[in-house]
């Protein structure tokens, strides 16, 4: 069927524009026609000195507040689109951080979309806690009338999956606001899922009359076309880059009890680009001997084309109560079927892995049916330890090799072992870019910057430490690292002496657990070093923590606290807020896992 022409042809154009014209924009979806209104609006206002001359009166817009909870940023991304979304259904949109929102902006809401993650065994994300916490006491307001819809964000291989999510809605609900479109829950694989739910939820909460719709896109043409901001990366999970290592080495000595990885990655493509503290995510592949356990598991182990997709495409380590139960429903084993009880699972998946699962209660199963139980590969993230001015084309990453014995079968991490094992100088790999915003160097490069982490949470810093020497900041920085052994496993040792000699790194405090008969760890020498820490603070320091969330960055917080605590000569709550002052101010940011 031949589209019907859009200009008619006594347009002010030639005959040959006219027929441009209507070939482009017979493709356009209605918001990129949204915002060519808004363009020629904006080249209106610069030929006219400036002042906009709108076609017709815009009809006032509905308010809609966006919170989000979120830990690896995915909550914040899906809320910052959609505020742009929200613009094309007549509703003007503010987006706001868990961990800046408070009761009186609850209670101003008109119309209220949450984007919310489960960090863990069903916590909120770190940065959401408090408020989250308020929003669940009775202190919290009511909200009548209020109109709300909540996205979840969780992971199947955990018990409480979308527990934070769930849990919101709830709590809306039940302080009075009214459900304007249905909570939905999803698992990593969200991307499609999340844009669909997210267009609905804007549908519903818009105005009957649609309000304005036109976007107005400010232009200066002295230098250029300013466009709407757009702060996604190009290169994502579902569009991801593929790079190709150009080094991969292992820092650990050949008598260390680790395996460190430092993988440099070459990206020298226009579009991919990064900040220190920023996350590279990788899509790796599964082991080939794995899959193919897998694949004869179900009796398809001859089959070349299965085994493939299982290496490539699908999760087939993630032992989850979600696959139990549809395996169960798929295959009528009322045996398997009773292992989604909590307790029961929680017994059986000790240290146990998809595959034990399947073999044993193993059943021949079509492609079509192995497929519809498994979901997809998920990638897997690493703080970026490379600044992209020090090494321009390039993403540097630190990943620590997991390996393992369990229930009579070797066991490794899907990610690291694909590099350790199964990748090598000169292979591909799929990559992509996960902003951090709230893991930053301070804008001011006179702030000292205080640094802390262990084994593979080291890697930011040498990202931060190259950045700042390659712009000439002068503020002070210091670094505090743990490891096992000084001999074998103190990652980037002679890049950090040639940082303190040349400056770059004012002072570094090692801890190094193994070398005495008394361990040691970073929080006791934070708390040895007590009276320079708070110095440091006095003078504006920011501090940073990277590491193993339920460990090292759990003690690293209690020994912070304190430490605030003994200098303000309060108890422990008083240091504990004095944290909480730190990152509300963006001076104590942390990037947990």
């Amino acid at each position: 069927m031949t589209a019907q022409p859009l200009l008619p042809k006594n347009a002010p154009f030639t005959a040959e524009d006219i027929d441009v014209l209507n070939s482009v924009v017979a493709r356009t979806t209605p918001q990129q026609r949204s915002w060519l209104a808004g363009f020629f609006a904006g080249f209106e206002a610069a030929q006219s000195g400036g002042q906009v001359l709108p076609a017709a009166a815009a009809k006032p817009r509905q308010p809609l507040t966006i919170l989000y909870a979120s830990e690896s940023g995915n909550c914040e991304a899906l809320a910052m689109r959609a505020k742009k979304n929200a613009q094309k259904h007549g509703l003007d949109a503010k987006v706001f951080d868990f961990a800046d929102a408070d009761f009186a902006l609850l209670s101003k809401a008109k119309n209220l979309l949450v984007f919310a993650a489960t960090w863990g065994e069903g916590d909120p994300p770190s940065r959401a806690v408090d408020f989250y916490t308020a929003l669940m006491s009775e202190q919290a307001p009511r909200i009548e009338g209020v109109r709300f819809a909540v996205l979840a964000l969780g992971d199947t291989a955990y018990q409480q999956f979308c527990a934070t999510g769930k849990a919101i809605d709830a709590r809306l609900e039940a302080l009075g606001g009214v459900r304007a479109f249905d909570r939905v829950d999803l698992d990593l694989d969200y991307a499609k899922q999340a844009a669909d739910w997210t267009e609905k939820a804007l549908s519903e909460l818009a105005p009957a009359d649609g309000g304005a719709a036109a976007t107005v896109v400010h232009v200066d043409f002295k230098g250029g076309a300013q466009l709407a901001d757009d702060d996604e990366p190009q290169f994502t999970a579902e569009n991801p880059l593929t790079g190709e290592i150009s080094a991969l080495v292992n820092l650990n000595g050949t008598g260390s009890t680790r395996e460190t990885w430092h993988i440099e990655i070459a990206a020298d493509v226009p579009g991919f680009s990064y900040l220190p503290g920023d996350a590279i995510g990788v899509l790796p592949e599964n082991d080939p001997a794995l899959a193919l356990d897998f694949a004869e598991a179900v009796g398809l182990g001859a089959d070349g084309e299965v085994v493939k997709k299982l290496r490539e495409r699908y999760d087939i380590t993630t032992l989850s109560r979600a696959f139990v139960e549809a395996y169960s429903k798929l295959t009528g084993r009322m045996d398997a079927a009773s292992l989604a009880d909590q307790k029961a699972f929680a017994d059986f998946s000790a240290d146990r892995q998809l595959i034990d699962f399947i073999e044993t209660y193993a059943e021949k199963l079509t492609p079509e049916q192995l497929f519809s139980v498994l979901r997809p590969l998920p990638g897997r993230l690493y703080s970026v330890a490379s600044s992209p001015k020090a090494h321009p084309g390039e993403a540097h990453l630190l990943i620590g090799a997991v390996r393992w014995e369990s229930h009579g079968r070797k066991r490794g991490g899907v990610s690291s072992t694909y590099f350790a094992d199964r990748r090598k100088v000169g292979d591909a790999v799929r990559i992509y870019v996960k902003p951090n915003r709230h893991f930053r160097i301070p804008d001011d490069g006179n702030r000292p910057i205080i640094m802390i982490g262990a084994g593979t949470g080291v890697a930011p810093y040498r990202a931060f430490i190259e950045e700042r020497v390659e712009l000439g900041a002068k503020g002070k920085s210091w670094l505090f690292f743990g490891e096992r052994n000084f001999t074998n496993d103190f990652l980037y040792q002679l890049e950090w002496q040639d940082h303190l000699a040349s400056g770059g790194l004012s002072r570094i405090d090692v801890a190094f657990s193994r070398d005495q008969p008394e361990k040691i760890y970073v929080q006791q020498r934070l708390w040895e070093a007590r009276a320079d820490l708070i110095k440091w603070v006095d003078e504006g320091a920011h501090i940073y923590v990277c590491g193993d969330e339920k460990g090292m960055a759990r003690d690293v917080d209690a020994a912070l606290a304190r430490i605030l605590a003994e200098a303000a000569r309060g108890d422990d709550e008083a240091g504990k807020a004095k944290l909480k002052e730190l990152a509300k101010a963006g001076r104590y940011q942390r990037d947990v896992y």
